[in-house]
């Protein structure tokens, strides 16, 4: 039975090659060699014809008329891109497509695969319609708006940030006006950092960190409040949003005790993770880590050494996937513990086993504080651990 598990953890860690979109070179994923992945972008502006044109769209369309692509129901004028001049009318004929058939809906971002005339061929592609303003003062404007694209990677790496390019999208809205007089000062600038700012900050922790990441991933998994002193803006908002997508928070099932384990927690000044990033390397206090982190820091280690922050990505989701299918065991444990002393054996067996018997517990704790039952099982547990730990 535990042979099968450790066999599960190592296949969790391991990138499958029938699984991913990423080549088998990439996934070898021992090489010293750089995987540079390239970026690009391009915003349009959709005019729905069945709409009375406003004198501002037409004047831009007929002086754009030669990056413009009219279509029954609608037209789409190029704004800007970062693509290869050859590459470009091949997107717009893409986003053409696929807005003919109602695929783009405004606001709702749409990743695929797109095969351009750049030197990767085939590349992962975020499209989002962001529809104009209604107002009752421009009426002309119901059912225009910009379509955004963000290529780079492919599309299985781009759907692994899904929620990241929503986000940075959706912060464009406020720089986008029918004139785009801001386009070279604010509207290019935001668009050509889309991929530093949306996919490689798990990157750039781990390269902060380094062999000191398994102390970010067991803070994350035990809602640790972790604290960055002397770094950047950006170093500080790169932690807080690592440590959110290797949270288990909405992933597990949570209610208001848990909760407020989790603030109580928080709240402990004595226990919060402090990263010190005013030396080189940064200096760590109050780190806490175990065994089932500590397996996991040679694969992001590997991945960011790649440069391919899809693959860092994929490695953090599976362990969240780990972590969970071994809460929900334990659970099961539990259960069968309250029943059968043998059940409880195989329970502390596992915890053994697993290497993260600490967190399980503590969120096991939180969890089933209103069953009497499973509480006095769990402090058996703990009892168990703490002996196993200090022999």
């Amino acid at each position: 039975m535990f042979t099968s598990q450790t066999s599960s953890f190592q296949e969790s860690i391991d990138v499958d090659e029938r699984d991913a979109d990423f080549d088998s070179e990439e996934i070898a994923g021992y090489s010293q060699k750089i995987q540079q992945i390239n970026s690009y972008y391009a915003i349009y502006y959709y005019q729905s014809t069945r709409s009375e044109a406003s004198g501002e769209s037409v004047a831009w369309s007929q002086r754009r008329s030669d990056s413009t692509t009219s279509q029954e129901d609608f037209s789409l004028t190029l704004l800007d891109a970062s693509l290869p001049s050859e590459a470009e009318p091949e997107l717009r004929s893409y986003i053409s497509r696929r807005l003919s058939k109602g695929a783009l809906l405004g606001g709702m971002g749409n990743i695929a695969t797109v095969e351009l005339s750049i030197p990767e061929q085939a590349v992962g592609c975020y499209c989002c319609l962001l529809e104009q303003e209604k107002s009752p003062e421009q009426p002309e404007a119901d059912g225009n708006g910009w379509v955004v694209c963000l290529l780079g990677g492919s599309e299985k790496g781009l759907n692994l940030f899904r929620i990241e390019l929503d986000k940075y999208v959706q912060g464009l809205r406020g720089c986008l006006t029918l004139e785009m007089l801001n386009l070279e000062t604010e509207v290019r600038p935001y668009l050509n950092r889309w991929y530093e700012e949306s996919v490689m900050h798990i990157h750039r922790v781990v390269q902060l960190l380094q062999a000191n990441i398994g102390y970010l991933l067991h803070a994350a998994l035990s809602h640790k409040l972790v604290e960055v002193i002397g770094g950047d803006e950006r170093t500080k908002a790169d932690t807080v949003r690592f440590i959110k997508a290797a949270s288990l928070q909405g992933l597990v099932q949570e209610d208001t005790t848990t909760a407020s384990l989790c603030k109580a927690i928080s709240e402990d000044s004595h226990t919060n993770l402090i990263i010190n990033c005013s030396t080189s390397p940064p200096t760590l206090t109050n780190e806490v880590s175990n065994k089932f982190c500590d397996d996991w820091i040679q694969a992001f280690l590997n991945a960011a050494e790649r440069f391919n922050p899809f693959l860092l990505r994929q490695i953090l989701e599976n362990f969240k996937l780990k972590a969970i299918q071994d809460m929900n065991n334990l659970k099961r444990f539990i259960r069968q513990a309250e029943m059968s002393h043998y059940a409880l054996f195989r329970c502390c067996l596992f915890l053994q086993s697993c290497g993260n018997g600490d967190v399980l517990l503590q969120n096991a704790r939180a969890e089933h504080s209103s069953l009497p039952e499973a509480c006095g099982i769990i402090t058996v547990l703990e009892e168990f651990l703490s002996e196993q730990t200090q022999a």
